[in-house]
């Protein structure tokens, strides 16, 4: 087999996995696994994956807009530090909905430690796992078509069983947010979800880490002015000044 096929074949199971390790793809391919650490190698060089011991990963700019598994792995502590500070803004006996995303799974890591007293609407189900934890939240997982990548429900059905709800907020784990192009997105299926969160919740929070600022994905999510506040690990004066004047509060 020659390398570009080779290559071919490694990218593509990264983009499905996020990782891969030398022996298994050595195995899959076929070829030595000398030929397989040269091949990444080459890779790396070229910018598309990220050596590690034992393998290799998608490099940390892919990984934002990889699928749920990959992002679980990357900026862990800054998504906790947003996802504290989003905290902050609920009351106990609130009626609160999640999106898909995995700020949103660390955000129900902490719910669960803080609150008793509370009803939670999500079509996340990896949050939904870990609010099953405390059985005093009432957890609502909301009906749908499966996306096994995002771990979430979504479509039709999901939408039109979230319009039933009014919640008190939601809080929206948003791929990233620019000052021209606003909150954007590369999850097609998802944006919907977080278009009727928005017009049914009294407040709308997104919250996001750091590293997603100044980013434009592949989908305008919604107008800037249907978000209340946009909750960051930490965000500079400066850039608190120029997303404000694009509508968009930072705290």
């Amino acid at each position: 087999m020659l390398y570009n096929d080779r290559a071919a074949f490694i990218l593509q199971q990264l983009q499905l996995k996020s990782t891969v390790k030398v022996t298994e793809i050595a195995k899959m391919l076929d070829v030595s696994v000398d030929t397989v650490r040269r091949d990444l190698k080459t890779l790396e060089g070229q910018g598309q994956l990220k050596c590690v011991h034992g393998g290799a990963s998608l490099p940390d700019y892919m990984l934002a807009f990889s699928n749920f598994s990959g992002r679980e792995i990357i900026n862990i502590e800054e998504k906790r530090q947003a996802s504290l500070k989003a905290l902050e803004y609920v009351r106990p006996g609130s009626v609160i909905a999640l999106n898909s995303g995995t700020t949103n799974v660390i955000l129900a890591q902490e719910l669960v430690k803080r609150f008793t007293d509370l009803t939670v609407i999500t079509n996340n189900i990896s949050a939904a796992m870990v609010l099953m934890q405390n059985k005093s939240l009432r957890t609502i997982v909301l009906g749908g078509d499966l996306d096994s990548l995002e771990n979430s429900t979504y479509g039709s059905i999901c939408e039109k069983e979230l319009r039933k709800y009014y919640p008190d907020i939601c809080f929206l784990s948003i791929n990233s947010v620019d000052a021209e192009a606003g909150f954007t997105d590369f999850r097609f299926s998802e944006i919907g979800v977080m278009q009727v969160l928005a017009q049914n919740s009294s407040r709308v929070l997104a919250v996001m880490d750091g590293s997603k600022l100044g980013r434009r994905s592949k989908k305008t999510v919604m107008d800037n002015d249907m978000i209340d506040l946009l909750i960051m690990d930490k965000v500079t004066e400066a850039d608190r000044q120029l997303y404000l004047q694009a509508g968009i509060r930072i705290e």
